[in-house]
């Protein structure tokens, strides 16, 4: 649009005034202005003289009279228009405004708001909004007989509240859109559509600033693509590479006129772009993209377009960002669903109301539940078990009080499920958590096994203690004994005697530690022969028939008739079938029975070893074999020993390439131990000693007690020898039964005893009146603290471990009074 009609600045109504004198008003019905009614002549004074566009419309056929605001109004149709009929001038709108202009005519007011015209501004044809006021005006005698109009221009108002409306639909429009191309392309042809354009284009600039790659372009029906994908951007010119760069926005109304698109014409008539404007998008002040709009004619791009362009392109860019962190998080969301489907543990996300979201193919494989049973349903209903467990409350805690929290819990066996399970809670932003869980039932298993493996090492370590204790004690008390040098030559034998007894059961011990660790590291070679088993038997009883005497037990033999051959070393199998019999011995009571068979099953030799004795429950059964294996802790050791044999055994078996089981129906019905070996390829022992006791007179009345004979002994000599009377017993009920009748000052109590341990015969013996006043003194192999409280909380005064210090214990004997009633 160009501008139609101007006047003089210094004389904005000298055009319209001079029309209107220059006017053959012989030939108009309003004929000369001289002889206008007064109200005419008021309304066209009011309209000349207004600096707002104003209009009179006079007579039968409402002639027009207007001023200069109004000619921009009219636009090519000023001049002519002037003193013509309303209804010729503004035909193409008539029918829109008649009822307005019968309001007018009807001596009422008026009203035609917003309404749009193409005026011309600066050269240019521009998009116009203008709202009327019609009045009536009145002739002499009181009738209307025309109207006028007062304009006022509405487009910045209606372009800023249409623009606005714009700016919400395209908020609107983007947040749903998930990719780059959408956001793009949506905002494009908006822009496109409000301001006429032909192209708009969005391009990304190089980290070097020097080049631009075009990622979208919207053009007009009809318009071409751009030529290129990519630009230098000094080949627009240095001035506008400069301003672009800078993040200047860049407005060309006219780019054959505007001097700063001098180096660019070519480009941009090759291209069709006649105006252009350009917001560039900066971030950290450096250039990263631009969105340029083109229109293929010249055009006046007014503030509001510039303001309008600048924030659809903040939105545009702001949703394009979010529309890429979008697309990298569904990528990684992809990644993250590939690697959670194929990681080895499971994971599940939950809302804040417990509804499981997403459970990967590991989780509902350890739950037993497929994704159908879990997507969807509230935790607590699907595994209502782990409420107010130990996990249960952990998750709570993820949950409610936003902290990241690990639990190992213990299945329930319901529907088949057991075992333990790992479990890892963490706090999501969205306020549910997200939980990791694994099987962790193996390595539970191999900690208690490991957990039961250190417990047996530190029982067999205490008992190694125990058990080298116990001869030391002896070993001690006679070398005690030799060194006072006041010993008949009966005693020095005997103690002699006793020292040779304890060292051969040490090295008895030290050699079963030697040979364990011997056979565990594969330094045992085996001197193979072809032996007689009927031979290997009865070696192995001869070891063994001291033991079997001195506890009246009865040993049965059941051998084939027929000669029976193995390869082997003699030795070791003696060994082997030594050590089953001696621990036969031991478990089995007085006066029991045990049983030797042998017979040719499936071509190989099975030898089995029975008694029956105290059994075994199916728990040690499956364990007899280990190393440190032994049953519960008794202090109870009269059987002596390091429950090293059956480990010994199994390994030396194995050697030989064959097997050896055990099994039991249950405590206190026996045991019985089978060795399978090949055909023709193929002992821990305690003597008992005779009682031996010596009693004197003088001092303190001592009790002694202790099952290994030649401890009591010589502790009772090395009294006897410092003036005491001495009694000995080596069974905890005899000892009671001696107790009441000695009536003893102190009593000396193994802990390890048969029948009742030294704890609970001290506890009898407060118990019965003969000895309640009697000062108990412990005296054991178990030096550990524990072993230390348990004592005193029995009833002993003292705790002394063997080998006893006997200047320790003079020392606690000399604290003891005599009772008076054994004075007596």
């Amino acid at each position: 649009m160009r501008r139609l009609f101007t006047t003089d600045p210094s004389r904005p109504l000298a055009g319209v005034r001079a029309l209107i004198a220059a006017h053959d008003w012989s030939t108009c019905p309003l004929g000369h202005p001289d002889t206008w009614p007064p109200e005419l002549t008021t309304a066209v004074g009011m309209s000349l003289d207004s600096a707002f566009p104003m209009f009179v419309a006079w007579g039968p056929d409402l002639r027009f009279l207007y001023n200069d605001a109004y000619a921009i109004i009219l636009g090519s149709k000023h001049p002519a228009a002037l003193a013509q009929p309303f209804q010729q001038i503004w035909a193409e709108i008539w029918s829109d405004i008649v009822p307005i202009i019968d309001r007018a005519l009807s001596d009422k007011s008026a009203f035609y708001e917003d309404l749009p015209l193409t005026v011309v501004r600066h050269g240019f044809p521009e998009q116009g909004y203008f709202t009327f006021s019609y009045s009536p005006l009145h002739d002499g005698n009181g009738k209307v007989a025309g109207m006028y109009c007062t304009a006022i221009e509405t487009t910045a108002r209606v372009q800023a509240e249409r623009r606005a409306a714009l700016e919400l639909k395209l908020s609107d429009l983007l947040h749903p859109l998930g990719t780059p191309d959408e956001v793009l392309s949506t905002a494009s042809a908006l822009l496109g559509e409000e301001l006429g354009l032909s192209r708009a284009t969005y391009a990304e600039v190089d980290d070097a600033g020097r080049a631009f790659t075009v990622r979208h372009q919207w053009n007009a029906g009809g318009a071409r693509e751009l030529s290129r994908a990519s630009y230098p951007l000094d080949g627009f010119g240095p001035t506008l590479a400069a301003l672009t760069r800078a993040g200047e926005t860049l407005v060309v109304d006219d780019v054959d006129t505007d001097p700063r698109c001098a180096e660019a014409r070519a480009i941009f008539h090759a291209e069709g772009a006649a105006a252009v404007l350009t917001v560039p998008l900066m971030r950290a002040g450096r250039l990263v993209g631009f969105l340029s709009l083109n229109r293929a004619q010249p055009y006046r791009w007014t503030d509001a377009d510039v303001r309008f362009t600048r924030g659809t392109a903040e939105r545009t860019w702001g949703a394009l960002e979010t529309a890429r962190a979008q697309a990298a998080l569904r990528a990684e969301r992809d990644r993250s669903r590939y690697i959670f489907d194929t990681m080895v543990e499971g994971f599940a996300l939950m809302d804040p109301d417990w509804t499981i979201t997403r459970m990967n193919a590991e989780g509902l494989r350890i739950c037993h539940k497929t994704a159908e049973e879990v997507v969807g349903r509230n935790h607590w209903k699907l595994f209502p078990e782990v409420e107010g467990s130990e996990a249960g409350h952990m998750l709570h805690r993820a949950m409610e009080q936003r902290v990241a929290g690990a639990v190992e819990y213990r299945l329930p066996p319901l529907d088949g499920r057991g075992g333990w399970n790992e479990i890892r809670a963490f706090p999501t932003q969205d306020g549910g958590i997200a939980v990791f869980f694994r099987e962790i039932t193996d390595r539970k298993q191999a900690e208690e096994q490991l957990k039961v493996a250190d417990q047996r090492k530190d029982e067999f370590l205490a008992m190694l203690a125990h058990e080298l204790r116990n001869p030391l004690a002896p070993i001690s008390a006679a070398a005690m004994l030799l060194d006072m040098g006041s010993l008949n030559e009966t005693r020095v034998r005997h103690s002699s005697a006793i020292i040779g007894r304890q060292v051969r059961h040490m090295t008895r011990l030290v050699d079963d530690l030697l040979d364990v660790s011997r056979v565990t590291r594969g330094l045992i070679e085996l001197d193979r022969s072809l032996l007689d088993v009927r031979a290997i038997v009865d070696e192995a009883v001869e070891q063994v028939r001291p033991q079997l005497g001195a506890r009246r037990q009865r040993l049965s033999l059941h051998l084939p008739s027929v000669p029976l051959t193995v390869e082997g070393d003699r030795a070791r199998l003696v060994q082997v079938l030594a050590n089953l019999l001696g621990n036969a011995v031991k478990y089995t009571p007085e006066d029991g029975a045990i049983e030797i068979g042998a017979e040719i099953r499936d071509g190989k030799l099975v030898l089995a070893v029975s008694d029956n004795g105290i059994g075994m429950e199916p728990e040690l059964t499956a364990r007899a074999f280990d190393l440190f294996a032994q049953a519960k802790r008794s202090s109870d050791r009269s059987q002596g020993g390091l429950g090293l044999g059956l480990a010994l055994v199994r390994n030396l078996v194995e050697l030989h390439g064959g097997t050896v089981t055990c099994a039991s129906p249950g405590l206190g019905q026996g045991s019985t131990f089978t060795v399978t070996l090949p055909l023709a390829a193929g002992a821990a022992s305690a003597q008992a000693l005779p009682e031996a006791a010596s009693r004197r007179a003088g001092g303190l009345r001592l009790l002694v007690v202790d099952d290994n004979v030649d401890a009591a002994t010589t502790l009772a000599m090395l009294l006897e020898a410092s003036g005491h009377e001495v009694f000995i017993e080596h069974e905890s009920l005899r000892a009671l039964e001696l107790a009441r009748s000695a009536r003893p000052d102190a009593c000396l109590l193994d802990i390890g005893l048969p029948d009742i341990d030294g704890n609970e015969l001290a506890r009898r013996l407060r118990a019965q009146p003969e000895t309640a006043h009697s000062v108990l003194i412990a005296v054991s192999g178990y030096g550990q603290e524990a072993d230390r409280r348990l004592a005193l909380d029995a009833g002993f005064a003292h705790h002394l471990v063997k080998p006893v210090d006997l200047e320790n214990l003079m020392a606690v004997l000399a604290t003891v009074r005599p009772d008076t009633r054994n004075a007596a």
